[in-house]
């Protein structure tokens, strides 16, 4: 196969030089021949022709390829493919240089206000030069240090509330409780006060 690609290429390059060019395609033809069948060349007395086996799978091929509706279809779909694959394509369908100057007039108050911001940016630069944008990386290290121990805290301080908590609970169901036997106490009183008079 490589050979097969090295003798198309000379075959379909620039005219030999000194020879004329129906010379030297025949030249290129017959080497290329003889690469691909070298010592079969000759059956029988007839030597065997590389163009004319090419011709006759070209002409086997197109009438299998007309027979068939969907092969037919198929070279249509082909031969749009190789029509958009074209690099001359875009530049039919491409948009004017008119349009495309009138496109980048009606956008020139977007580019102008991307310009200045832009010019901005560019202003603002040594400011992100500057030694406290530099050693962000160290302080990112001791903010983590101190995220760590604001973590610790903040368990310590929910621990700290739920004992809290706990304890009003624990006040208010004491006080209750006193109440409630301080009202009895003072019931029992004011029975006994009354059955003495």
């Amino acid at each position: 196969l490589r050979h097969v690609r090295l003798s198309l290429t000379l075959l379909f390059t620039a005219k030999m030089e000194g020879e004329p060019c129906v010379e030297s395609l025949e030249k290129r033809l017959q080497e290329l021949e003889r690469r691909l069948y070298g010592q079969r060349a000759v059956r029988g007395s007839k030597p065997v022709k590389c163009a004319e086996a090419l011709v006759r799978v070209q002409t086997s091929l197109a009438s299998t390829a007309n027979k068939r509706e969907r092969v037919k279809i198929l070279h249509k779909k082909i031969e749009d493919l190789m029509k958009y694959l074209d690099p001359q394509f875009t530049e039919r369908i491409a948009i004017p240089d008119a349009m495309k100057l009138e496109f980048i007039l009606a956008e020139e108050d977007f580019l102008l206000s991307q310009a200045s911001l832009l010019e901005q940016v560019s202003n603002l630069q040594p400011l992100l030069d500057s030694p406290h944008i530099a050693a962000v990386p160290d302080h990112a290290a001791r903010l983590q240090r101190l995220a760590q121990i604001h973590i610790k805290q903040q368990d310590k301080s929910e621990a700290l509330t739920e004992e809290v908590k706990k304890q009003f609970e624990d006040y208010n169901k004491m006080m209750f409780l006193l109440s409630k036997q301080f009202s009895q106490w003072d019931e029992t009183l004011r029975a006994l006060e009354g059955s003495g008079q």
